[in-house]
C-alpha cells in the first residue's frame, strides 16, 4: 500500500544516518573506534580487525552482537568506547526539530546504538525534546534490528499499536519485521552501499531520498496538522 499519514499516531525513527545525513561522516568515527577496539581486544592488525568487524556486522546484525557472542565482550564497555566521538559535524545537519515537533502523535527513536549516545546526538540536533522514548540495544537485550524480538519488545513495552505506526529507516533490511507487524514503512534511500542490502520491496510502503524534504512536503500538504 502507499503511505498514508492519516493512519499514523506513532512515528518511529532510526537514528544514525536517518535523523542526520551520512555526509556528516559521524559513523566514520565510530567505524574507526570499532576497529581500534577489536585490534586491541584480539591483538590483531587493522586489516584483520576490519574484516572481523564487518563479518560480525553482517552475521549478527551489529558488530557488538558478534563480539558478545564470540568473545564475551561487555556491551557497556564497547559502546562507551566506540561512541566517544566528536559530534561537531552535526552542526551542519538539517534542523529537523520544527518538522518533527509538528508530527501528530507519539515520536520514538529505535536504534541499535545505546541511549546515552542517542541522547547526545539528539541534543546536538536540537531534538532532545522531540522524542518521548529511545528504544536502544540494551532494551533489545542485545538482539538488534532486524531481529523480530527487537520490534515486538518495543511494541509491548511502549504500548504501541503497530497498525497506527510508521517506521522510517535507512537500512532496507530493517523494515521487513516492522511491516510484518502491521506498521507502515518508509525507506530513506541514501544510495549508500549498505542501505539496500537484503531489501524486500514488499516490505516498503514508500521510498524517500531526503527526510527533511519529505517532512516538509507532508507539512505543506497539511498532513501534519
Amino acid at each position: 500500500m502507499a503511505f498514508d499519514p492519516d493512519l499514523v499516531d506513532c512515528w518511529i525513527f532510526d537514528l544514525d544516518n536517518t535523523l542526520y545525513p551520512p555526509s556528516t561522516r559521524l559513523f566514520d568515527q565510530i567505524d574507526v573506534r570499532m576497529g581500534n577496539y577489536i585490534a586491541d581486544l584480539l591483538g590483531c592488525d587493522g586489516q584483520e580487525a576490519r574484516r572481523i568487524q564487518k563479518l560480525y556486522f553482517h552475521d549478527h546484525g551489529t558488530t557488538l552482537s558478534g563480539l558478545m557472542h564470540n568473545h564475551g565482550v561487555p556491551p557497556h564497555d564497547f559502546l562507551g568506547y566506540v561512541h566517544d566521538i566528536d559530534l561537531a559535524p552535526l552542526a551542519s545537519a538539517p534542523r529537523l526539530a520544527p518538522l518533527i515537533d509538528r508530527l501528530p502523535g507519539r515520536r520514538i527513536v529505535f536504534t541499535n546504538g545505546d541511549e546515552p549516545y542517542a541522547r547526545r546526538v539528539l541534543s546536538a540536533l536540537d531534538l532532545e525534546k522531540g522524542f518521548e522514548a529511545v528504544w536502544d540495544i540494551h532494551a533489545m537485550e542485545y538482539r538488534p534490528k532486524p531481529e523480530q524480538s527487537a520490534y515486538s519488545g518495543m511494541v509491548e513495552a511502549l504500548n504501541i499499536d503497530p497498525t497506527r505506526s510508521v517506521f522510517i529507516e535507512d537500512m532496507a533490511r530493517n523494515l521487513a519485521p516492522a511491516k510484518a507487524m502491521g506498521m507502515q514503512t518508509v525507506w530513506l534511500d541514501l544510495a549508500t552501499d549498505w542501505g539496500d542490502r537484503a531489501k524486500d520491496d514488499a516490505a516498503i510502503d514508500l521510498v524517500i531520498g531526503d527526510l527533511a524534504e519529505w517532512l516538509a512536503a507532508l507539512a505543506a500538504e497539511g498532513a501534519l496538522g
